[in-house]
């Protein structure tokens, strides 16, 4: 990883490390609230020889005798029974082993003194451990020390700085306990957002599901917070992203199959719950709009979900047509008299779909339905559940994935290319639903950017032009590599060009519509 894949990662995941980082504060803040105040003082002794010594060398031998004396003192200072002396002589209830855990001692080095520490949560009676151990310490080192002859020591220890009183207390430091909260839950939370996106193998970009499915993706459907309200796109929103969305896709699947016409496209999707239905009312509405011939046919027998959507009558459908109790184009329902899109609901739901879509019946009824409109578009049930899906796309053109974008898993999408490769259906390609429209990811998917064109402008585009011949493949409108497509006009008859005018054409003929 790249340090702007990093830096991708943490715009994902800062949710993680925002919280962690939250978490660490909090709990820097609880140690501090928890912890006991403390205060400290501090003694230093100087330690030296008590003999007189007038050579030079005596002196020398001196000091390095008590520099290798003092480093043994260090120990002896915190040790039991400097303690216990102390505690007899403060009294108060005062314990030998209390005295041991808060005295410290070190000596710095090339030195010959000691610096002494007690920490309690008495200042006063901080102050009061490190005087005594001014005091007890150098009858101690009279005692344990080698005399003279005269009974001296040989080692002289000295008080050379006071023991200390401070009202302040040196522990919880609030500012720097919090401090290291928020920097330990930072690191954590980091170190949390790099490993959940590490172990993340859920469909993100549209390069995994190229690697998966070998087929590329013909579109990318942002999340609306709208649409669970309003599942279809509104006839009259032209310039919103979700109805933008759906003319791009309505655009590159024009461009799956060049050489030869797509007559029958089954859309399913790994697992349920990743928007495909919604996605085919609202493809089936965009084709509609540009004047195709759409016949929508609602194939998922078990949860139907076309009919709830389109406000339509689902009791009577596929299922009546396929057992010859009514006909194709009695059960064929009109959903917008302005526009050329039927639906062919459900109908009751049979004990047996799988056994019904595979049947020869179904086979025929298809080939039909491919004569009678332009486009049909089928609504099929999850691939990984059930083999429902599998059955209808080894009979139609093709077949396209819709997958839940962040949600639907890789080994998912495996498996549903692998089912449909079992039956040798062709994947026409993949869509991804519930693509981020804000963040770093925005960007990828195109919807970081807006760009709209003039409603009028857009009316006009989406007239249709008369006389359209529905057995042709469609075409651009007048040639142009624009979002809309329509059937190819009639030939009329030309007018003449006027070579000595502005215009390259002249203005078409009253009463002709052509889209701009």
């Amino acid at each position: 990883m790249e340090l702007r894949d990093y830096l991708r990662v943490l715009r994902n995941r800062w949710r993680i490390v925002v919280l962690c980082a939250v978490v660490g504060i909090a709990a820097g803040a609880l140690y501090v609230i928890a912890s006991p105040e403390k205060y400290q003082s501090q003694t230093q002794l100087f330690v030296s020889t008590s003999a007189a010594a007038t050579d030079p060398s005596t002196v020398y031998q001196g000091g390095q005798f008590t520099e290798a004396r003092v480093q043994s003192y260090a120990d002896i200072v915190g040790g039991p029974l400097v303690a216990q002396r102390v505690a007899t002589q403060l009294g108060g209830g005062l314990t030998a082993a209390q005295v041991e855990r808060e005295v410290t001692a070190s000596a710095p080095a090339n030195t010959v003194l000691l610096n002494v520490t007690v920490t309690d949560r008495s200042p006063a009676r901080a102050q009061a451990i490190a005087a005594g151990i001014g005091e007890v310490f150098p009858s101690i080192v009279h005692q344990v020390e080698a005399t003279d002859s005269s009974g001296q020591s040989l080692v002289k220890v000295s008080v050379v700085k006071p023991a200390t009183y401070s009202a302040s207390p040196t522990s919880p430091k609030t500012t720097l306990d919090v401090s290291l909260g928020l920097v330990v839950g930072l690191l954590v939370g980091i170190g949390g957002a790099v490993l959940r996106e590490t172990l993340d193998t859920t469909v993100k970009t549209t390069t995994d599901l190229q690697a998966i499915t070998g087929a590329a993706t013909i579109g990318a459907i942002a999340y609306d917070p709208e649409a669970k309200r309003q599942p279809l796109i509104s006839l009259a929103d032209h310039s919103g992203s979700r109805a933008e969305a759906f003319r791009q896709l309505r655009t590159n699947l024009q461009f799956v199959e060049i050489d030869s016409r797509l007559r029958s496209i089954v859309f399913s999707s790994s697992v349920p719950a990743e928007g495909k239905t919604t996605t085919v009312c609202n493809l089936a509405i965009t084709l509609a709009q540009a004047g195709v011939r759409v016949l929508l046919v609602e194939a998922d027998l078990r949860r139907p979900r076309v009919g709830q959507y389109l406000g339509l009558d689902s009791t009577v459908g596929l299922t009546n047509v396929l057992i010859g109790s009514t006909g194709l184009e009695d059960a064929v329902q009109t959903w917008n008299p302005q526009l050329p899109l039927r639906v062919l609901a459900s109908g009751p739901n049979p004990p047996n779909p799988s056994e019904l879509l595979g049947s020869r019946e179904m086979g025929k009824l298809l080939r039909a339905m491919e004569d009678a409109y332009d486009l049909v578009i089928i609504d099929a049930p999850p691939l990984l559940p059930v083999t429902d899906a599998a059955v209808l796309a080894a009979e139609a053109s093709g077949a396209v994935i819709v997958v839940h974008h962040g949600k639907t898993r890789i080994e998912q999408v495996e498996r549903a290319a692998a089912a449909l490769e079992a039956v040798g259906s062709r994947i026409l390609g993949c869509i991804i639903n519930f693509a981020p429209h804000r963040g770093p990811d925005a960007a990828y998917y195109g919807y970081a950017y807006r760009y709209t064109t003039p409603s009028s402008d857009l009316l006009k585009r989406t007239a249709t032009v008369p006389g359209g011949n529905a057995s042709t493949p469609l075409r651009p409108a007048n040639g142009r590599a624009d979002t809309t497509y329509y059937p190819p006009a009639t030939p009329e008859k030309e007018e003449p060009v006027d070579r000595e005018r502005t215009e390259p054409t002249r203005p078409p003929a009253a009463g002709r519509q052509r889209p701009s």
